[in-house]
């Protein structure tokens, strides 16, 4: 039976990605969709192309096949005339992608349990498949009309490209130990992407750039014992993200369930932070007041704290919660924030 393509009109462009360029457009049956066109790269070899191009369109009936709430709908893909380029159709997501999110700071643990919950039970449902994302990171989390996280651009990675696209589109953090050694892809990597993400998404991008690039540092080993944690992020957080970064995989959560299951038992005390290269600032709103805390980095040896709370209106007074006893080193003020926020 043949297949029937259904209309479509292209308009502005979204965006660009390392494998093309992502434009808004109208589907006849779908209303308004994204669509991805994969172009073949100037001075691409004839060889090169046909061998990729093969693989993009053998992955299509896997990839429009997966259909599940929290994996963005890939509605068709068809090769164009040209012989030169492909087009993927696929939901369009209205809220963009988590990576701008990311580059803004810290999210709160409730979103990110959510997001996390929701990325779980897509990636989940692509396992079932038999399908790998090998592609995991905020850029590719989606946020659809309804706010709910979509895993995007799954299928497109495959082990023969994995480590090139990874070191050519900024992918290389979330390339697992094992695939540093020569190992190849699995579920298990796809969790290690998945708990990179997590980090990341916990500590936004100005934290996350403090520390020496993971690439540098995973293929040595124990990576996760060398995080670098917020102090706010409560130690039960951090385990099940160090078991998600585990160099070993049989050591991690074996399925994106586990994961799920993990997930669930995480505290959501949630404050609004703020990252800055000399400061650390914690809002948390509770009845008519407010609580901050304010850490600030004077240099790399020298820092201090203090938090207080403060009422929401024009009466009451202000209330000092803890501080520092003056400058103090780095891992005394993180130690000491550590307490507080345990408390």
């Amino acid at each position: 039976m043949a297949t029937i393509v259904p209309a479509l009109t292209i308009g502005a462009k979204l965006g660009n990605g390392f494998f093309g360029e992502v434009f808004l457009g109208q589907d006849s049956v779908h209303g308004r969709v994204a669509v991805k066109v994969l172009a073949r790269k100037p001075g691409q070899a004839d060889n090169d192309w046909f061998n990729c191009k093969t693989s993009f369109l053998a992955e299509a009936q896997n990839l429009s096949k997966a259909q599940h709430r929290n994996v963005v709908q890939v509605h068709h893909i068809q090769e164009l005339p040209d012989g030169n380029s492909i087009r993927f159709c696929m939901a369009y997501c209205p809220g963009g992608s988590l990576q701008s999110t990311f580059d803004d700071g810290p999210m709160p643990l409730l979103r990110v349990r959510d997001v996390g919950t929701e990325v779980s039970l897509g990636l989940g449902a692509l396992h079932a498949r038999g399908m790998l994302h090998r592609d995991i990171k905020p850029g590719n989390i989606l946020i659809d009309g309804a706010g709910v996280a979509q895993l995007g651009d799954f299928g497109l990675v495959t082990d023969n490209l994995v480590m090139g696209y990874a070191e050519q589109a900024g992918y290389a953090d979330h390339v697992a130990h094992e695939v540093w050694l020569g190992g190849g892809t699995s579920v298990k990597t796809d969790i290690w992407a998945f708990g990179m993400t997590m980090y990341r998404l916990l500590h936004g991008k100005t934290w996350y750039e403090e520390s020496p690039a993971p690439r540098f540092v995973v293929r040595n080993g124990q990576f996760s014992e060398s995080l670098e944690w917020l102090p706010h992020v409560p130690k039960t957080w951090r385990r099940a993200i160090r078991k998600m970064l585990n160099d070993d995989p049989a050591l991690r959560y074996q399925a994106a369930a586990e994961v799920l299951n993990g997930l669930s038992m995480l505290p959501t005390v949630s404050w609004h932070t703020i990252v800055t290269p000399n400061s650390v600032r914690w809002e948390q709103a509770i009845v008519g007041r407010s609580k901050v805390v304010e850490w600030t980095r004077h240099d790399a040896r020298r820092h201090e704290w203090k938090a207080w709370s403060e009422p929401n209106g024009t009466t009451g007074r202000t209330r000092t919660l803890g501080e520092s006893k003056g400058i103090v080193p780095k891992r005394q003020a993180i130690r000491e924030l550590e307490q507080f926020f345990a408390v």
